[in-house]
């Protein structure tokens, strides 16, 4: 499956029925496109099998609530949509991408109360979302963006308003010849990248930025348990920049960047040491169980 992503063949999961992939459209109208009224999930399947499928299902309906609507299937019914639409398209290793939004109804000024919430479920064949990055180390910016105050957005929903400073970044980093750009918090720690979370190694030990102000992925929780299987000491805590040159090893994780190495951030370079590749090489031997 390749070219524009509304002009592919296959299906799509929308409010109870697979749909043409090219018949997946709404309104001009609709909430969510003015208003950013909605919540996703990214996830990525191996062999047949979502992997911790369950628990994005789970944050969904949370991230919803979190952004005032509710999302009228349950666990289980989201969790057939992502299967019937994974089934659907024949795939077995794929990305999937279920989000939730308002539509468009009765209300079309800020307040959208009156308006149907919609679920749909899309899947397709995905790579290394970093490119070739996933073996010599990405190239990180530095945004200029930061993660805001807790007081001014519900950051631990994945809520597509969230993400706008996040693609403003990116595409800074990409102008700059990088992939990607680190973005620091409203008080100036190290946060994350614009879509997965960030690692760094210094003398054996890992350190994270705390998740107080940024989203704790699931694919983070994951690595930051199996890295404690591996005897590895990991520290959750505020990151100054300044750090930086302390580190040896760097890498981003979350579901599309799965594990990927980090070779330099601004000024500051890594290698992609043995941990970094034992973490990467762990982790897609686990997705796979």
């Amino acid at each position: 499956m390749s070219g524009s992503y509304d002009d592919r063949d296959g299906k799509i999961w929308m409010n109870g029925k697979l749909v043409e992939w090219r018949d997946a459209n709404v309104h001009i109208l609709t909430h969510a496109m003015h208003y950013a009224s909605s919540v996703f999930e990214g996830e990525r399947a191996y062999d047949g099998k979502i992997f911790k499928s369950v628990l994005h299902s789970e944050r969904l309906l949370k991230s919803a609530k979190m952004v005032d609507f509710e999302i009228p299937y349950s666990v289980d019914e989201i969790e057939n949509a992502k299967y019937g639409a994974l089934n659907a398209n024949g795939l077995k290793d794929a990305y999937v991408r279920a989000i939730a939004w308002r539509g468009a109804g009765e209300d079309m000024g800020v307040a959208s109360l009156r308006n149907p919430v919609n679920l749909a479920v899309a899947t397709w064949s995905w790579g290394n979302y970093y490119g070739d990055a996933k073996m010599k180390g990405a190239k990180l910016d530095v945004a200029k963006w930061q993660r805001p105050d807790p007081k001014t957005a519900p950051f631990e929903a994945k809520a597509a308003g969230l993400y706008m400073i996040a693609t403003m970044s990116k595409h800074t980093a990409e102008a700059n010849g990088c992939s990607d750009a680190m973005m620091m918090d409203y008080r100036g720690y190290v946060a994350e990248a614009t879509g997965a979370n960030i690692f760094f190694v210094k003398d054996g030990e890992v350190h994270t930025p705390k998740p107080d102000a940024f989203l704790n992925g699931i694919t983070r929780q994951t690595v930051i348990e199996m890295l404690k299987t591996m005897d590895v000491r990991v520290h959750e805590r505020h990151i100054l920049p300044s750090e930086l040159e302390d580190f040896s090893q760097c890498w981003l994780t979350g579901s599309a960047a799965e594990i990927t190495p980090v070779g330099e951030i601004g000024d500051y370079n890594f290698e992609v040491g043995e941990l970094t590749k034992s973490v990467s090489k762990n982790y897609e031997i686990l997705v796979r169980q």
